[in-house]
């Protein structure tokens, strides 16, 4: 998981709190899970969705949303009864760990395809859906925020209006064929004006990801969960002179020249991940290039991605993730199990730092040093961090939470890691000391707060309180 850097602070300040429950930037006009119970109504409706956030952020949208939305606001006004709906949704739900149940419909594949472009990005996914039990009938429930949609398919078929219901944070399926289906959704989504940095978003040039713990629902329509795990694979498609890199998770098994001076990059990770895990990033940026070759003998291509001047400050980023791979197999015996592992180190991020499966994102001021600057602290927390997010290739990748209240579990065991790790590499002693300092001045004065809470909570209202300091 992501780690975040105090304001004010140097990268040696890395903050880490009990079981690893960590802090991150409190954004306003972010958006959460709700569950929707909903019956199919025939309310005036278009077919595509706008938020009300977007709606307000319209004056800076130069796409056809900008005319729709004003249609929108000069439209006949809704029914009290959807009025009445509308602000039920908008009300913050305190979500309960005694509720949980394993969802109707689980995802087997997912197969995702991006148009990258100044004024709009087009997201096309095609999802195997497959019911949990046989002749099911119940409707399929996906999360979706700030998303303008296209088109629905079911099987290639295309459903007309009164197959689905869509509001400003689900879109559901009401009556899905009872055996598993293809499930095909194009949507519209404006990553630079997506200022809250998450999902996918565009800044410095760059476009980048950010879906812990429920950033991807602005990227797609999906059942935004940590149990609902799928094999991936990425198409990303791009200008080439903007954008000459395209990344994403897995294995890179196909990349080429376009018409117009465009390219495309296809990328597949055949381990299946919860939509937490995925990434995406495009830019103009340069790598450090490495490899390591595993206790069985494979041979993997580090990479680490940044802007040119930058290049030059990743030497000792290279040397902390080839140490944790080879650690990792020494104590843990976990070998790394894809043939490539990307780093990307960009100046707008923020969570600090974060695990996706194979290319992991990081805030610069993590990744980068050079001795003109950096002190020992500073080298030390990158050490710990990148062998951190590397440790979680196992520990919360392969392995991960069945929901959000078991985040202090993959964090707990992955700080634990990490910690051992950075014992071994330096002072065992000198480590211990400056965790339980760590935990003195900052964890010890939450807990006798009025932010004190058990290490899994019995509920929350926002996600990101689980992300506290």
């Amino acid at each position: 998981m992501a780690r975040l850097v105090l304001p004010g602070k140097g990268s040696s300040l890395a903050k880490r709190g009990v079981l690893g429950l960590l802090s991150s930037f409190d954004i306003q006009g972010r958006q959460h899970h709700h569950t929707l119970q909903c019956q199919a109504r025939k309310i005036g409706r278009n077919n595509f969705h706008i938020s009300e956030e977007a709606v307000h952020r319209d004056k800076y949208f130069s796409s056809p949303s900008r005319l729709v939305s004003r249609r929108l606001l000069c439209s006949v006004a809704q029914p009290l009864l959807a009025q009445s709906e509308e602000l039920k949704m908008s009300t913050p739900k305190e979500i309960y760990l005694k509720d949980y149940k394993a969802l109707d419909y689980y995802f087997d594949t997912v197969n995702l395809s991006f148009i990258l472009g100044e004024q709009k990005t087009t997201v096309s996914s095609k999802i195997s859906v497959c019911p949990r039990t046989e002749d099911a009938s119940c409707p399929l429930i996906l999360d979706g925020c700030d998303l303008k949609l296209l088109s629905i398919k079911v099987d290639g078929k295309e459903l007309k209006k009164e197959d689905y219901y869509l509001d400003n944070r689900h879109l559901t399926l009401l009556s899905p064929p009872s055996s598993s289906f293809f499930l095909e959704i194009d949507t519209e989504i404006y990553p630079q004006y997506n200022t809250s940095l998450e999902g996918l978003y565009k800044s410095g040039g760059n476009f980048c990801t950010q879906c812990e713990a429920e950033g991807f629902r602005k990227i797609t329509f999906y059942q935004d969960r940590p149990d609902i795990m799928a094999a991936y694979t990425c198409r990303i498609e791009a200008d080439k002179s903007l954008y000459p890199v395209l990344l994403s998770n897995g294995n890179l098994i196909g990349q080429g020249d376009l018409e117009g001076g465009k390219h495309y990059a296809l990328w597949e990770d055949p381990f299946k991940k919860p939509c937490y895990l995925f990434a995406l990033v495009a830019g103009p940026l340069e790598s450090r290039n490495d490899t390591f070759v595993t206790k069985s003998g494979r041979t993997v291509t580090l990479r680490i991605w940044t802007p040119s001047h930058d290049v030059s400050k990743t030497a000792h980023a290279m040397y902390a993730l080839k140490a944790a791979m080879q650690w990792d197999e020494e104590v843990f015996g976990l070998e790394y199990d894809l043939d490539l592992f990307n780093i990307v180190a960009v100046p707008d991020f923020n969570m600090g730092a974060m695990e996706n499966k194979s290319l992991n994102i990081f805030i610069s001021k993590l990744v980068l040093a050079s001795p003109e600057t950096a002190s020992d602290g500073d080298y030390a927390a990158i050490l710990g961090v990148i062998g951190h997010e590397y440790f979680h290739n196992w520990t919360g990748n392969r392995v991960t939470c069945r929901d959000w209240f078991q985040l202090s579990l993959k964090e707990g065991l992955t700080v634990f890691r990490d910690q051992e790790f950075s014992s071994d590499m330096g002072s065992r002693t000198v480590k211990r000391i400056a965790d339980v300092s760590q935990l003195r001045n900052y964890q010890f004065p939450q807990d006798a707060g009025p932010m004190a809470h058990p290490v899994r909570p019995h509920s929350y209202i926002k996600m990101d309180n689980f992300y506290t300091g």
